[in-house]
């Protein structure tokens, strides 16, 4: 199957492919790599910079969504590369099953989120990489490689950015359905986060804040998603904040019409962990993304950094969510080594200005060891890469053992890796 050249998610990027394929089995996608210079996967086309971009061949995995396989007895569940969060967790919840975490969106593919190290938030559930079990890819050499936790390479190849071949399934640990309520509440004052950040986190299975900050000293939400099974009462208020009294965008002046449902109404899991419902696609083409991964024991001092920008930061954004995530052992994953905290960006669709923006907050924000999404806007270069990424060097190792002629090498790869 060839389809048109496209754009991806925001449309701030045209992709530079000469073509774009979208095989169905993981022999189509050996045929694609047969004798190919240049290939790079795109899964839900869901990030802001060139990293799934190329010069030659793309390759779309949204037609390797095979029939999920639930295995009971190891509590896992085997997917094809390109299916959506979405629907595998409505596929999962009517077999009784579930996933420990979604991302806000639940619109995104699985070989992609994990790929970049996307996350969902939760003070002891992990980002959603660190639900991979297992995963398999095919080299450009046209080799079937799998992995599972454990063997050697795999803490390298979960998080890949895409450079060590094609992932054509992945292998996810699920539990127990689970239900999940959602209360959010107003005017948080900051303050009361930079002292009492452990409590804000804490009161839920999964908690997010957002604010615009256009009053740099209030945080205008937080959203507290409780596990009906585990989780104490929702409290009748987080460090002073109040419920809100209708359902509530973590935009302002926006409809809540296709958030996940709230004021503390139960639903199943992949109801309401994710912050928006799968029917429908939020912001398309309307704004761009940035997130930083900064360690927890600093989030203060990031914080601050923030409150000090908003003059300059609040007239481009859109929002800034706050979400925590515990520590793993992926190698390029975020929250590799210790727990993180993202401040995630949401901007205007204005590319120019926030990309000179960017380069001041990471003048701030790297030095407190704040980490860049894999996916989203930055403008780090390769040392300071190197720098956030302790394992970036080695992983770069890997990926030249198994891609040696540099198929799946790209400029955004480049950039990371630096020059030799």
């Amino acid at each position: 199957m060839t389809l048109d050249v496209g754009r991806n998610w925001a449309g701030n990027l045209a992709y530079g492919a000469e073509r774009i394929v979208a095989p169905a089995t993981v022999s189509e996608v050996q045929e694609v790599l047969s004798g190919a210079s240049q290939v790079r996967a795109v899964g839900s086309r869901h990030s802001f910079n060139t990293i799934a971009d190329t010069r030659g061949v793309l390759l779309a995995t949204s037609c390797l969504d095979s029939a999920s396989v639930i295995d009971e007895v190891s509590r896992t569940v085997t997917v094809g590369a390109g299916t959506r969060y979405g629907e595998l967790g409505a596929e999962l919840q009517r077999a009784g099953w579930a996933l420990s975490n979604l991302a806000s969106l639940p619109h995104i593919s699985v070989a992609g989120a994990i790929a970049t190290g996307t996350h969902g938030s939760g003070d002891r559930v992990p980002a959603l990489a660190a639900a991979v079990a297992g995963l398999e890819f095919v080299t450009a050499a046209g080799e079937i490689v799998t992995l599972r936790r454990g063997d050697d390479d795999f803490a390298a190849a979960v998080v890949s950015l895409g450079a060590l071949g094609i992932v054509t399934s992945v292998t996810l640990d699920i539990e127990p359905t689970f239900e999940v309520s959602q209360h959010v509440y107003e005017k948080l004052s900051l303050e009361r986060v930079l002292t009492d950040f452990d409590e804000v986190t804490s009161m839920g299975y999964s908690v997010s804040m957002f604010t615009t900050w256009r009053d740099p000293d209030t945080l205008d939400q937080v959203w507290v998603k409780r596990r009906t099974d585990a989780d104490a009462p929702a409290p009748a208020e987080v460090l002073g904040a109040r419920p809100a009294t209708v359902a509530r965008h973590p935009l302002p002046g926006i409809s809540a019409e296709f958030c996940t449902a709230q004021l503390g109404e139960p639903g199943a899991w992949i109801d309401r962990l994710p912050h928006f419902r799968l029917d429908f696609t939020p912001s398309n083409g309307d704004e761009l993304q940035t997130e930083y991964l900064v360690p927890r024991t600093r989030i203060a001092e990031a914080l601050n950094v923030m409150r000090e920008l908003a003059p300059i930061v609040a007239p481009l954004l859109q929002v800034n969510e706050i979400r925590t995530i515990p520590a793993d052992e992926l190698w390029l994953s975020p929250a590799y080594g210790h727990d993180v905290v993202g401040l995630h960006l949401t901007w205007l669709p204005a590319q120019a200005e926030v990309e000179a923006l960017l380069a001041e907050l990471e003048e701030r924000l790297l030095p407190l060891g704040a980490r860049p999404h894999w996916g989203k806007l930055f403008v780090a270069d390769a040392a300071s890469l190197h720098a956030a990424y302790p394992k970036l060097a080695e992983f770069r190792g890997v990926a030249d053992r198994y891609d040696p002629d540099g198929v799946f090498r790209n400029d955004f790869l480049t950039r990371a890796f630096g020059d030799d």
